[in-house]
């Protein structure tokens, strides 16, 4: 029997949003789940309910600006990788009902998963495994080409555009919602300069994830172009000392296409590749 619940959680900051979870009555294991920029803690329902049933506990972070946030971000409300790496995940890391013994588990899909990576060099020993879908380094040398050498002026142009409208209106350019200016210039930072870092944050991210230790279990699908073979690798070769397998998934295994999105309405292959190391 598996329990749908709703965590209230506050930052120190004030900054209130929920957690959305799926217990299952002895879980195995217990996830923190980090979405893709721009979507909402809800929209990975489906998948929280197909690792429910094979007992792991899940808990969907919700994005400051996203869902049931309390801020939307403005000209006024802006944030980067400090507001969320130093007042959000560690607010839903205290906010998740854990139960005994059972491994902890982080993962997230997108942007999630590389700030799952990051988050998780900032707490070692803390999480047992990173669980990571459709993600890698948005670093640009990583991507292949012709595709690849766009990158950098997309990487310059959208925090140009964010700054001069106050945040990034992402759904009329197909990326992302509406986000805030200081998080587009953190992440177009690393597509440029293949270093993770966040403005105000003082401790080397970068060192943080080459000493984490653990297992990671990574799923990309087939013909996913934002989140291609090359970025993955580029984003586990910043875990050195952790044991990772890399599955990809065709469409026609999972059933949809085989794109950055469609996998989270028919997610059961992906849990199922997740799944291949765990069990």
């Amino acid at each position: 029997m598996t329990r749908s619940i709703v965590v209230p959680v506050q930052a120190d900051d004030g900054h209130r949003f929920e957690l959305i979870g799926r217990v299952p009555a002895q879980p195995r294991a217990q996830l923190l789940w980090l979405p893709a920029l721009g979507v909402s803690a809800r929209n990975y329902q489906a998948f929280a309910d197909a690792l429910a049933a094979r007992g792991i506990s899940v808990f969907l972070h919700e994005w400051r600006g996203n869902g049931s946030s309390s801020l939307r971000p403005s000209r006024a409300q802006d944030w980067g990788y400090r507001d969320i790496l130093e007042q959000d995940l560690p607010a839903s890391l205290a906010g998740l009902h854990l139960h005994g013994n059972a491994p902890l588990i982080i993962g997230g899909h997108s942007l999630g998963g590389q700030l799952a990576c990051v988050f998780a060099g900032l707490h070692p020993g803390v999480f047992a495994r990173l669980w990571l879908v459709a993600t890698g380094t948005p670093y640009w040398r990583t991507f292949p080409a012709p595709r690849g050498w766009t990158l950098p002026l997309v990487y310059r142009f959208l925090p140009w555009l964010a700054q001069r409208q106050g945040v990034l209106h992402g759904r009329r350019l197909g990326f992302g919602g509406t986000e805030a200016r200081g998080l587009i210039h953190d992440w177009s930072r690393v597509g440029l300069n293949n270093h993770y870092a966040g403005t105000g944050i003082s401790a080397d991210l970068e060192a943080g994830m080459r000493q984490l230790r653990g297992q990671a279990d990574a799923v990309l699908l087939a013909d996913d172009w934002l989140a291609p073979a090359g970025s993955m690798q580029g984003l586990l070769a910043k875990l050195p000392q952790v044991t990772s397998t890399l599955s990809i998934v065709p469409a026609s295994t999972l059933g949809a296409r085989a794109d950055h999105f469609a996998w989270m309405k028919a997610p059961e292959a992906v849990v199922k590749a997740l799944f291949h190391s765990f069990e």
